[in-house]
């Protein structure tokens, strides 16, 4: 068979190229470290990869939202820490207040104090992360949550979104606490009713006060009907209660007014209210729902309460008045330490996510690795072997290509 130069030469580029090609592709493998680098290599294997490969993203994008996710609630575990020992430097103070020993000027001095702890808590519930955002404000993290007002009140400007990191598959984590959650929302200690009693010149001469007051039955209960007088004849000493409608809601008529009975539970309108004490005739209060009292309220009370110095007149109210705030100081407490804790089980959540996804890594990274990392000793050898092929290749065209009829004449 004849073999013309022109089909000479292109068998022997074709050759010669499909060797380079093997090449190359030796080395795409060794510079790699891989073995699989495209689906033709291992159609089965490349499918399997690229599930390690998502894999391995998702992990990362995890990962990255765990330490996110730790940054704002290790800040905001800080914050209820310190604001827990402001509460309680408030409380220690509004113990030592009560003392008969201490006079107009000390009690003064306490009040400063008081109100010095209570800037330093506005301070802290307005706190600020390293971007500068509120971390209180729910989603409007670039307005300022909280402000007090002229009559010594505080606002709340924030809003009640709470923001989420995905931090596995199913597992969403909240990244912030709301600021109306954490300092407003306090349990009232007494229930769901708040209590006004007599101002001067009216006195409570019997310290007649609210132990609890709570809604037993939401179906009987008329929100409209509220606030309710509880009045002491001060002639037959019968208690009665009364809306504001007025009408009398206790005793539920047919029964007729009856006095007072020491640690007995007075109901109406699906309310119970157990009284600490016994009210003396002429004695009254009112009481409104609230389930809820803040903590910047209940401090300023106390600050009002230690600014009326040593009182001669109208002890009875004065010690009501005293039990009542630090009864909510201690429900305060007990709320920001709550608050505290929910940081607290967000960051063990995170470590023990985290701890997971390291350990899913691992199993991964090591499954991939045995599917795609090359054994370099056989492709080296594979290589070198290429390599000969190829200049084998190009030494036989090279002396074949040179060839004439004139070398044999």
């Amino acid at each position: 068979m004849r073999v013309s130069t022109a089909q000479f030469y292109q068998q022997s580029a074709l050759q010669m190229s499909s060797k380079s090609s093997d090449v190359n592709e030796q080395m795409a493998y060794l510079s790699s470290g891989k073995r699989v680098l495209t689906a033709k290599d291992d159609a089965v294997q490349y499918g399997t990869l690229v599930g390690y490969k998502e894999s391995l993203a998702n992990i990362d994008k995890y990962q990255r939202n765990i330490t996110q996710a730790e940054s704002h609630n290790n800040l905001q575990e800080i914050v209820f820490a310190d604001a827990e020992l402001l509460l309680d430097k408030i409380n220690q103070d509004m113990l030592l207040a009560n003392n008969g020993r201490m006079s107009t000027e000390d009690l003064q001095s306490l009040a400063t104090q008081t109100r010095n702890n209570f800037n330093q808590l506005l301070d802290l519930a307005n706190s600020q992360n390293a971007n500068g955002d509120y971390i209180f404000s729910g989603y409007q993290t670039e307005k300022k949550p909280f402000s007090q007002q002229v009559d010594g009140s505080v606002n709340y400007s924030g809003d009640t979104g709470v923001n989420e990191l995905q931090v596995a598959k199913n597992i969403n984590i909240a990244t912030n606490q709301t600021g109306d959650a954490a300092f407003l929302k306090v349990a009232n200690a007494i229930g769901d009713f708040s209590v006004s009693y007599p101002a001067p010149p009216a006195s409570n001469t019997s310290s007649v006060a609210v132990e609890s007051a709570n809604i037993t039955d939401r179906n009987a209960y008329n929100i409209s009907a509220g606030p309710y007088t509880f009045a002491t004849d001060p002639i037959t000493n019968n208690l009665t209660v009364t809306d504001s409608t007025p009408t009398v809601v206790f005793p539920v008529l047919p029964a007729l007014p009856a006095p007072f009975v020491a640690g007995q539970t007075i109901s109406f309108d699906g309310i119970d209210v157990t009284l600490n004490g016994n009210p003396l005739p002429g004695d009254s209060f009112t009481i409104s729902e609230q389930e809820e009292v803040s903590i910047f309220e209940t401090i300023n009370d106390a600050i009002a309460w230690m600014e009326r110095g040593s009182v001669s007149t109208d002890q009875e109210q004065y010690q009501v008045d005293y039990n009542a705030i630090l009864n909510q100081l201690n429900s305060a407490m007990t709320h920001i330490t709550s608050r505290r804790v929910d940081s607290g089980i967000r960051l063990q959540v995170l470590e023990s996510q985290k701890n997971r996804h390291l350990d899913s890594e691992l199993n991964i990274t090591t499954g991939k690795s045995n599917i795609e990392d090359l054994d370099f000793a056989k492709a080296i050898s594979e290589f070198e072997q290429s390599k000969l092929a190829l200049q084998a290749s190009q030494q036989a065209f090279s002396k074949v290509q040179g060839l004439s009829l004139f070398n044999y004449i």
